[in-house]
């Protein structure tokens, strides 16, 4: 891994999916189907460019974090990734919501160990204040 120089944390834009796409396949490489197609990454920054974040080392994607607002009695109780997303149509995303559910978080295999994830994480604490939001739920996919 090469010195960091710049450290940045962006919104995330649909001009950086090919890079997304193969950091995702990284970060999965054990995964069959590991990656966001990029109509799902279209439609998650359309509906909440503000949960959609990745963060850059030197210019190009280290990890990202994907979110959704949620309205907390929808999903108290046991839920799957597949029903939390709307099959993936994103149409449980509601902004009057009161849970930001992380739906995916992930780290570049060469930049795990550098806290990395930890920013995005913390950036999702800002943002669920920011909103006013009761929490964070996050889940994965297996």
């Amino acid at each position: 891994m090469k010195e960091i120089e710049n450290l940045e944390l962006l919104f995330l834009s649909i001009e950086d999916y090919s890079e997304l796409k193969e950091v995702m396949q990284m970060a999965y490489s054990n995964m069959e189907g590991s990656y966001w197609k990029k109509h799902h990454i279209e439609k998650l920054i359309s509906l909440f460019p503000e949960g959609q974040v990745v963060v850059k080392v030197n210019g190009k994607i280290a990890g990202c974090a994907l979110s959704l607002i949620v309205q907390s009695l929808r999903f108290e109780k046991a839920h799957t990734n597949k029903q939390i997303t709307g099959n993936y149509s994103f149409d449980t995303h509601d902004p009057k919501g009161d849970i930001l559910y992380g739906i995916d978080v992930f780290i570049k295999p060469e930049f795990r160990g550098l806290r990395l994830g930890r920013r995005l994480y913390d950036y999702r604490k800002e943002l669920c204040e920011k909103l006013n939001l009761k929490g964070i739920l996050f889940g994965g996919r297996i």
